[in-house]
């Protein structure tokens, strides 16, 4: 028989207001008590939503991976409350770890450090180091205080599927494989951490996200490296989620192309359906496309965090819009539009 579908409970809290109302303290009491028991709910946070289970229960970290066909070669991000909760799980804090966590914990940035024996293999793909993060949203944290445990959170969507930035989100990929899922309204960022490992000297963001190089780099007082890429199985991948060739893709064909309009004009020729995201929404070209009855455009910012915080929406309501093919303006390559053009150019890889 079915599992039921889960509830979502609406998580309000009043920035002003120092600790939550009651009825979200009693969502977070109920989802607290669905993962002390060994259960899966989504919660937000300011990236997308994750899917949380108790990250020192390895049955209940194997549900994380069986909900989403998540290979077991894929480790998992560990989401903690505060610095003393995330020392606790490393075998030891690397100088470059302490000045991030310092400086810009709670935030949308993931540290990768010598795993403690606290953490399971099924965590870390049996790697030797852990990517520990504290969320920058006030009821994930909470919800780990409540908990009294440290979360693996990956994105609550099916591998390989673009990730949640919404609870509706959540319910639509993964349906009655998650318990609870506490909505807490759009996620801020909009794209997931950029993670740094801090095992190397120099570090080295293992995956962009929405912490720029710059700002590592004065923090950590020295320079930052940038992963070479690595294929598929490279010793680098298992040290961080996000490295798959495929990954972030909707359902329908996504590709990526320097001149956009011009691509979905033959695509329309050919008879396709077309959704065409761009920048370039005022330009002559598109205005032409925008009149024809088969194409839907999507006008996106200009500014590279503006239009995080948008692409994967845009992605998850182009899918549901039965289209032969989404094209997508190709980003610019420089430094501020890195993490944007990882997730289009996983999204664009066909399986």
């Amino acid at each position: 028989m079915a599992r039921p579908l889960p509830d979502i409970l609406r998580c309000d809290w009043p920035v002003e207001a120092a600790a939550p109302p009651p009825a979200t303290e009693q969502a977070l009491e109920r989802a607290a008590a669905i993962l002390r028991r060994g259960g899966l709910v989504a919660i937000p946070t300011e990236t997308v939503y994750g899917l949380a289970a108790d990250a020192l229960d390895e049955e209940a970290v194997a549900g994380i991976f069986r909900a989403k066909g998540r290979p077991a070669s894929n480790p998992l991000i560990v989401h903690v409350s505060d610095v003393a909760m995330a020392r606790s799980l490393a075998a030891s804090w690397p100088d470059a770890a302490a000045a991030i966590a310092a400086r810009l914990w709670p935030g949308p940035v993931t540290v990768v450090v010598p795993r403690g024996p606290r953490i399971p293999d099924i965590v870390t793909a049996g790697g030797p180091t852990v990517a520990l993060r504290c969320p920058d949203h006030r009821l994930a944290r909470r919800l780990i205080e409540v908990a009294g445990v440290p979360l693996a959170a990956p994105s609550a969507n099916r591998s390989e599927a673009v990730s949640p930035t919404t609870a509706h989100h959540v319910l639509a990929g993964l349906g009655d494989k998650v318990e609870l899922i506490l909505d807490g309204g759009p996620c801020g960022r909009g794209i997931e951490s950029t993670v740094v490992d801090c095992t190397t000297t120099p570090p080295r963001i293992l995956r962009p996200g929405p912490l720029a190089r710059e700002t590592l780099e004065t923090v950590v007082g020295g320079p930052v490296e940038w992963l070479a890429a690595a294929g598929p199985g490279a010793a680098e991948a298992a040290r961080s989620p996000g490295q798959q060739q495929r990954h972030y893709a909707p359902r329908t064909p996504l590709e990526l192309s320097d001149d956009a309009a011009r691509r979905a004009g033959e695509l329309l020729d050919a008879g396709q359906r077309v959704g065409l995201v761009t920048t370039r929404g005022d330009d002559p070209a598109t205005r032409a496309l925008a009149a024809r009855r088969e194409i839907l455009v999507v006008p996106m910012p200009a500014d590279p965090h503006a239009y995080a915080r948008m692409l994967y929406a845009t992605l998850h309501a182009l899918d549901h819009r039965d289209l032969g093919a989404i094209v997508v303006e190709r980003p610019p390559a420089t430094e501020p539009w890195k993490a944007i053009r990882d997730r289009l150019v996983r999204a664009a890889t066909t399986p």
